[in-house]
């Protein structure tokens, strides 16, 4: 996995940890920002790129600020 597959997998576990912590589903999720379940699944997954006004939706309805969606290290193979 590259660095920019292992930045997207990231943020996809930041992602469903804060909507498991907040007793979220991704239907909740889904109706709040407009996007599909089908897409909150693949975010979350690390399976697609998201845009910066993609992330201020999620750290809205998370209630966080989007910074803490991208609090973490990238571990390089290099």
């Amino acid at each position: 996995m590259d660095d920019s597959e292992q930045f997207l997998f990231q943020v996809g576990k930041k992602l469903k940890s804060y909507r498991e912590l907040n007793g979220q589903k991704q239907s909740d999720i889904s109706f709040h920002t407009g996007l599909e379940t089908s897409e909150i699944s693949k975010y979350e997954k690390g399976k697609i790129n998201m845009t910066l006004k993609t992330l201020y939706k999620f750290a809205k309805v998370l209630n966080v600020n989007p910074k803490e969606l991208l609090d973490f290290d990238i571990k390089s193979d290099q």
